[in-house]
């Protein structure tokens, strides 16, 4: 396996030298602003400190919407609160209900199947909670394209308010309110929420309307926090502050649901953005992949912590099962690719895969190909559903957008989408999407790329970096870990460790010796790199805590042979 390609970011030393006076810190810090374009001491200090919350009735549709659930509310009219079957769609539609039922409204949850209904509102369950009495019906995560699902609820006489943040066409459904902040002329400014913080800002909005809360608003930011890093969406503006605040109460647990769901996951210390990502967020997901994404709901919304224990307990079950598939189609989807030249985008289908699974292995494959990638499951009928990711800055919703022809169904983000297209209409669909990602100018993109934001001396990794280092918390889309580079580094020992992670003591100089791992990288000579051969390492410095003690550990993401002067 070779290694990436390092590329170090510009700075400018004139801005670096004016934080570093400013501010105290350390150069390599100086240099982890500017990389997040933040380049004067003010606007460093506003980057460590808390947002100021902006103005939920700039959403647009605000005022409608918090005038038509407080009539609802005051008049016991049923509200069906209805999710995507992601964590966005579960976490928000759990805020909903978390608010509202504090309020003592008459409150249910929906979400949809995957396998028997597919994403979003469908005809099918509007005329059913239509039959239900259900008379107002609020989205979360989906209705923006939703224009005939909305024709029908607004025939039968329900009342929708969409809070949704796809893409959105410049139409609206016929709905009471859409609040999507991608609308064409919103005024709010800041597009990065997800449908869970949407729903937070609803619920803010109805406070400062009307006085009341259902709960504590700061006590549904666990489930933004949750909603916000599983969706990846950027870590900027209200985003940090909703995470930030998020952690604290996933790490107090609070919630006798988040509880349990960390006692499953093998979680005893406080959480973090990679605590969700690879921890909470995959057992959540799993409902919605495998079976019903309502177990998400109830495990969010429960005060029970008998039924808690009983519903985490389900999604490790069913995470485990996931695991199992992911690794299966994945086999069989590199096989099919295994003979042939990469196309510029990657598009693989079977009647054999499980539909709750592609969206996992064409991440996999993007990661793997650093290009765009679409899997999908064909049903019984010939058609086929499956998700699509992508790399490199190309946008997968204008790309999609291009074939639209082709497809039956398709919608989501520029860097993750959905697609629906006829078994027999795949083959052309391959050629002229790849033909859309050839046309793009993507020059590199086929080759890993690794962003480093400053190359440090090992005697700079110390404890005053990492507190440093944690002004900048949370990490994750928009807001990446820091990577640092250390180069001509003496190899003391490296050693496998768990059968398949690389451990190894490192020295530059007459610097201490540090510890570090790399995750998944078997041995040295699993990249070429004979033992005893000064080697450059591009990493993250974390405290690691083992046997009662904090030491620095180098977290590796990837290592190279270094150049001979």
């Amino acid at each position: 396996m070779k290694s990436k390609l390092w590329v170090f970011r510009d700075i400018n030393l004139l801005q670096q030298a004016s934080l570093v006076r400013a501010l105290s810190i350390s150069p390599a810090t100086a240099s982890l602003f500017l990389a997040r374009g933040v380049t004067t001491p003010d606007e460093a200090t506003s980057w460590m400190s808390l947002q100021s919350p902006h103005d939920p009735f700039l959403i647009p549709d605000m005022e409608q919407a918090v005038e038509r659930l407080h009539r609802a509310v005051t008049t016991q009219e049923p509200i069906c609160f209805y999710g995507d079957y992601d964590v966005d769609g579960i976490t928000a539609t759990s805020v909903y209900m978390s608010f509202f039922g504090g309020l003592g409204a008459k409150v249910r949850a929906y979400v949809p199947h995957r396998l028997r209904e597919g994403y979003g509102l469908n005809i099918g369950a509007v005329q059913r909670l239509h039959d239900e009495g259900i008379s107002l019906l609020v989205t979360s995560d989906c209705g923006t394209t939703s224009h005939k699902e909305i024709a029908l609820a607004a025939q039968l006489g329900m009342d929708v308010v969409v809070t949704d943040h796809h893409q959105s066409d410049e139409q609206m459904p016929p709905a009471v309110a859409v609040l999507n902040p991608h609308r064409v002329g919103a005024l709010y400014p800041f597009r990065g929420l997800c449908s869970a913080a949407l729903a937070y800002k609803v619920a803010q909005a109805y406070q400062l309307r009307y006085g009341v809360a259902g709960v504590p608003l700061e006590s549904l930011l666990d489930l933004v926090a949750l909603a916000t890093v599983a969706d990846v969406v950027p870590l900027h503006d209200e985003n940090r502050n909703f995470v930030r605040e998020g952690l604290v109460q996933l790490s107090r647990g609070a919630r006798c649901g988040v509880r349990a769901l960390k006692q499953v996951a093998g979680v005893t210390r406080d959480c973090t953005a990679e605590t969700i990502a690879f921890k909470l967020a995959p057992r959540i997901n799993a409902a919605g992949r495998l079976d019903d994404a309502m177990l998400g709901v109830r495990l969010l919304t429960t005060d029970n912590p008998v039924e808690a224990q009983q519903l985490a307990d389900r999604l490790e079950q069913l995470n485990r099962e996931r695991q199992r598939i992911e690794v299966d189609i994945m086999a069989e989807a590199l096989a099919s690719l295994k003979d042939q030249e990469l196309p510029p985008a990657l598009i693989v289908a079977s009647r054999h895969w499980h539909l709750g699974v592609v969206g996992i292995v064409a991440a996999r494959l993007v990661d793997r190909f650093q290009r765009p990638a679409i899997v999908m499951a064909i049903n019984e009928q010939g058609i086929a559903k499956g998700s699509a990711r992508t790399t490199g800055g190309f946008d997968l919703y204008q790309g999609l957008a291009s074939c639209r022809e082709m497809l039956e169904a398709f919608g989501g983000h520029p860097s993750a989408a959905g697609v629906t297209i006829r078994e027999s209409r795949i083959d052309e669909f391959r050629a002229k999407f790849s033909g859309v990602v050839a046309g793009w100018n993507h020059e590199g993109a086929k080759v890993p790329t690794l962003n480093v934001d400053a190359e440090v001396r090992l005697n700079d990794v110390n404890l005053q970096l990492l507190q440093e280092i944690g002004s900048l918390h949370p990490f994750g889309a928009g807001n990446p870990e820091p990577t640092f580079a250390v180069t001509r580094l003496e190899v003391l020992d490296a050693r496998t460790v768990g059968e398949k992670h690389l451990k190894m003591t490192v020295r530059q100089g007459t610097s201490l010796p540090f510890d570090s791992i790399a995750f998944g990288m078997k041995s040295l000579l699993e990249r070429g790199i004979p033992s005893r051969t000064p080697v450059d390492l591009a990493f993250t410095p974390e405290l690691n805590h083992w046997n009662g003690r904090d030491r620095i550990q180098l977290r590796i993401r990837d290592v190279r042979p270094s150049v001979m002067e």
